[in-house]
């Protein structure tokens, strides 16, 4: 009954959008479907990019004209039709930039609920009036401390940070707070012009010099001539004067570079706001309470502890009224969704950018939980990603709820546990990109255990244990610590180097944050290279080709061209970024936005270029027969064969080959790109540069959107550096990747408060034995004991 509206399938007709070769599917609703696949065959393609987004796209369709032009809308998919398709809700992983104001109770809403509960059953002192609910919010000027804003903590430095060494002169760079090169050297000849010594040590200088220099909010502006330097021409200019104080808390405050701001944080002390001791918010908001606490007080417990409190709180007499009832009902309910997730451990105030990503993908779900809606298709983008094996049973207990309430959901998905969970399975593949798009298994589990042609097959049905592997010897060690950071209380941690070391724990134990405590200024390191999972670039001008540095070098092949020699062409030319050689009606983007007055602005190919990005001229030279636009268009793979002769792009694309991204287009703009994409990019930019040096490679969760299939390529690789002589540590919850490593660190036993500390350490086969590790029981698994 494919047109009947109880249609129990979804079906799916001709679906070609991105790779998807005319995708013919049935899924069924009220089930839990999982999507499985390598990386880049297709999978999100059917899943968001064909399901999810028609389903938005009749949605809106409801919606009045006026009202739809307000709100973000994905295009229409290319798909022939789909039928059986009800209301769709998506979940995707989305990395959110750090915000200290964004915490675990605006993400979960909780903390609205909290204000109102202050504001209208609150006990206020005799004779104030009532306060509405944002007079309870650090977020708003009503209610925020007007000495610290809202943040709760003041930053201020002292003479000590700033000049570590008083026997330096300020040329000789006593004041280390300032930064390098010519911005310092600048400020040194500013101090000079205005008459200051630099050339005498510091203690000697004069104490209200030495204070005007460090802290004078004064911004003087003068005519510095600069000493002459043999063979350089150097002009007088203006420069302006700005204190070491004023430097370090503007770069603290305004710098996008993590390392600089890491470095200003290195010169400031953070103390509790003297106005408001910490709690964020105007006196008088902190003057009503609730079962004897403030607002401050209730938003710094751990969640489990807050319900108590609450539920104690509306029951006791001063707290009594149907309005307190009501309101503590409602939040206590809604705070035992997030507890069932494992996540009660938390506060209302602990800011966002101090959870991992699992912690982050588990409160969004908590919120979905709460919203009872019925009859939806939940599409999920990996919600095990970032979670330990002890999480992920609490995500599929969460998974089951979602189904049991009456919903469909489908779910993107590499982790095994998940995939055999399933009451319904759709592979993709068989390989990626022009080698995937093709659903090769659709129904029961079970089956796919018959389609040869499938990656993920090998690794559900035909699992033998971890071969046995000799351990490396490390070649000394690299220490850490004591650190006292979120939820890490001065613990102690070693790291062999020259090994791969993997740090494992359940979400929120405190990993990332004992990793990020390693800098280049620890004796053993050397050289550092951290590898995240951030964008390569935040524009479609940004791509695999620029970011690697290969498109410098298929732009000096084509100016090396006759055609471009006799047209006198530079490589600036071949940029689709700059005017000259790109496509001006587009400015090089290759589409166009057409606004439909009130229907949502949609793109269309350049009408001039038709998305090549380039200008007829630029596209008439021709290297090896194809134009700029048609190599940007070549896969890394394609082009690996097409660039064999040019050593300089054959290594590039050779190390995006060896970690396995040999399916995405050269000219691919990063806002394309997965999470997973990027770090692996940043992993082969750093392969393709010559190692001369012992180098530590930190990498966090390097596995996150990888199938089973990919991690095995991607491992080779991270062995292969080791074997180089490199030193490699990653943030890992895959115990098939913990079972090669050559040490583990295991932090917990829990999360949060119950966490961070080291529990226990050494080759993967004593971890394993530790009676005290959640971790070990997984990894015991994994070393087929």
């Amino acid at each position: 009954m494919p047109d009947s509206p109880h249609d129990p399938y979804v079906r799916v007709r001709g679906a070609r959008e991105h790779n998807l070769a005319g995708v013919d599917v049935d899924i069924p609703r009220d089930a839990l479907v999982v999507f499985t696949g390598v990386s880049g065959s297709g999978k999100s393609s059917l899943a968001f990019g064909t399901i999810y987004a028609e389903a938005q796209r009749r949605y809106f369709e409801s919606v009045a004209p006026y009202a739809r032009r307000l709100i973000h809308q994905v295009g229409a998919p290319a798909v022939g039709e789909i039928s059986g398709l009800p209301p769709a809700v998506s979940l995707e992983q989305r990395r959110s930039s750090p915000n200290a104001r964004s915490s675990v109770g605006t993400v979960t809403t909780l903390s609205n609920s909290l204000r109102m509960l202050f504001s209208r059953a609150g006990t206020y002192p005799e004779g104030a009036g009532r306060l509405d609910s944002d007079a309870f919010s650090p977020n708003t000027a009503a209610g925020a401390c007007p000495a610290c804003h809202g943040l709760g903590r003041i930053h201020e430095t002292s003479e000590e940070l700033l000049v570590p060494d008083r026997e330096l002169s300020i040329r000789q760079g006593a004041i280390a707070a300032w930064p390098g090169a010519w911005q310092g050297k600048n400020l040194r000849d500013v101090l000079d012009t205005l008459g200051y010594d630099v050339d005498r040590p510091w203690r000697e200088l004069d104490a209200k010099d030495r204070e005007w220099i460090l802290f004078t909010d004064e911004q003087p502006v003068v005519t510095v001539h600069p000493v002459r330097e043999a063979d350089r021409i150097q002009r007088p200019y203006q420069g302006t004067y700005m204190s070491a104080r004023r430097y370090v808390m503007r770069t603290f405050s305004d710098s996008k570079s993590p390392t600089l701001r890491a470095k200003a944080e290195r010169f400031l002390t953070s103390a509790p706001c003297p106005v408001c001791g910490g709690g964020r918010l105007r006196p008088e908001a902190l003057a009503v309470t609730f079962a004897g606490r403030t607002i401050a007080d209730l938003a710094s417990l751990p969640l489990t502890v807050l319900s108590g409190l609450l539920s104690a709180g509306a029951a006791s007499p001063a707290g009594g009224s149907e309005t307190a009832r009501v309101l503590t009902e409602d939040l206590v309910a809604r705070i035992a969704t997030v507890t069932e997730l494992g996540l009660g451990y938390l506060s209302l105030d602990r800011a966002t950018p101090t959870l991992s990503n699992g912690e982050l993908q588990r409160l969004r779900l908590a919120t979905q939980l709460r919203s009872g809606l019925f009859g939806v298709v939940y599409v999920l983008d990996e919600p095990s990603a970032g979670l330990h094996p002890a999480d992920t049973e609490a995500l599929l207990v969460v998974l089951d709820r979602l189904k049991a309430a009456g919903n469909s959901v489908f779910v993107v998905e590499h982790h095994l546990d998940v995939v055999r969970h399933a009451d319904w399975l759709v592979d993709v593949g068989p390989r990626a990109g022009v080698h995937g798009g093709h659903v090769l298994h659709s129904g029961p589990t079970e089956g796919l255990a018959d389609v040869e042609a499938s990656a993920t097959r090998r690794f559900l049905f035909d699992r033998a244990p971890a071969p046995a592997r000799k351990v490396r010897e490390p070649a000394g060690w690299l220490r850490t610590g004591p650190l006292t950071r979120h939820n890490l209380r001065a613990v102690d941690a070693a790291f062999p180097l020259a090994v791969l070391t993997a740090v494992t724990g359940v979400s929120g134990s405190g990993k990332s944050t004992l990793v990020g405590s390693l800098t280049e200024e620890l004796t053993g390191v050397g050289r550092l290279v951290t590898v995240d999972q951030r964008p390569i670039g935040r524009t479609p001008r940004s791509n695999l080709a620029t970011y690697t540095g290969l498109f410098d070098v298929v732009r000096r092949l084509f100016t090396e061209t006759e055609e471009a020699r006799a047209r006198g062409y530079k490589a600036g030319r071949f940029s689709f970024n700059v005017p000259g050689g790109r496509c001006e009606t587009c400015q090089g983007e290759g589409f166009v936005s057409v606004e439909l007055l009130f229907l949502p602005s949609t793109y269309a190919p350049c009408p001039d270029c038709h998305g090549a990005r380039y200008n007829p001229e630029t596209l008439q030279v021709r290297l090896r027969g194809l134009t700029i636009a048609e190599v940007l268009d070549l896969t890394v793979e394609s082009a690996a064969g097409f660039f064999d002769d040019t050593p300089a792009a054959a290594r590039s694309l050779r190390t995006l080959l060896d970690v396995g991204l040999g399916y995405l287009r050269l000219g691919q703009p990063a806002t394309e790109l997965s999470g997973g994409e990027a770090q692996r990019i940043k992993l082969a930019s750093e392969l393709q540069r010559p190692h001369r040096s012992p180098t530590l490679y930190v990498l966090d969760e390097p596995t996150t959107g990888l199938h089973p299939a990919d991690v095995e390529v991607l491992m080779r690789q991270l062995h292969g550096l080791v074997d180089a002589g490199h030193s490699v540590i990653v943030v890992e919850h895959d115990m098939d990747v913990v079972a090669t490593a050559d040490w583990v660190v295991d932090l917990g036993p829990g999360g949060g408060d119950e966490g961070g500390r080291v529990v226990a350490a050494g080759p993967p086969a004593e971890v394993a034995a530790s009676p005290e590790s959640r971790t070990a029981p997984y990894l015991t698994r994994a070393l087929g004991g």
